[in-house]
């Protein structure tokens, strides 16, 4: 049991039978009155956000979220297929479950696979991931000046934006979490 005076970021409980993560979450004393903590909660099957306020002696059931590290293999139309790295177990996952979270993953990276009794709700890529510009348009030169950028499209499909300097055939390093260019290799 966790009580709610032990919420930090990244916690999982049950609450009311829905598994929430606290995204944020603030100690509040006011002069007058009893203290409470207010947070922010997302539930993790669904994704849906709430905000609401709890008395530090609240007590919840900690939710057990398994991640296991898997290896993308291919797509199948809209089916995504990982094997379990130590099982060698295959499981297919449908493109909506996974949402934006295949857009820079290419066959044979390693995901991790996050799961709550045995149903899987999501996809985490990896953080960071490297990959090669396919197409772009030519950069010019004196036009680095201002720091533009241009789009390029990368080998998994995704659109990035990065900087004039980049041409096809680069390998750029990217943040999956938000989309950016953070530097060639």
């Amino acid at each position: 049991m966790i009580s709610a005076s032990d919420f930090r970021n990244g916690v999982t409980v049950e609450i009311d039978g829905q598994v929430m993560q606290v995204v944020e979450f603030q100690h509040v004393k006011p002069g007058k009155g009893a203290a409470f903590v207010r947070t922010k909660l997302r539930n993790v099957i669904n994704g849906g956000v709430i905000e609401t306020s709890f008395r530090p002696t609240e007590k919840f059931p900690s939710a057990r979220i398994d991640r296991v590290d898997m290896q993308y293999l291919y797509k199948d139309g809209d089916q995504y297929n990982f094997m379990n790295m130590e099982t060698y177990d295959q499981i297919s996952l449908a493109e909506d479950l996974c949402g934006d979270a295949m857009k820079f993953v290419k066959e044979n990276d390693t995901c991790k696979i996050c799961s709550y009794n045995g149903s899987v709700f999501s996809v985490e890529p990896p953080m960071f991931v490297e990959l090669e510009v396919t197409e772009t348009e030519p950069g010019f030169k004196g036009d680095t000046a201002t720091g533009a950028s241009k789009p390029a499209i990368v080998e998994t499909g995704a659109q990035v934006s990065v900087p004039l300097f980049v041409n096809i055939g680069d390998k750029i390093k990217i943040d999956t979490r938000t989309g950016e260019y953070l530097s060639r290799v």
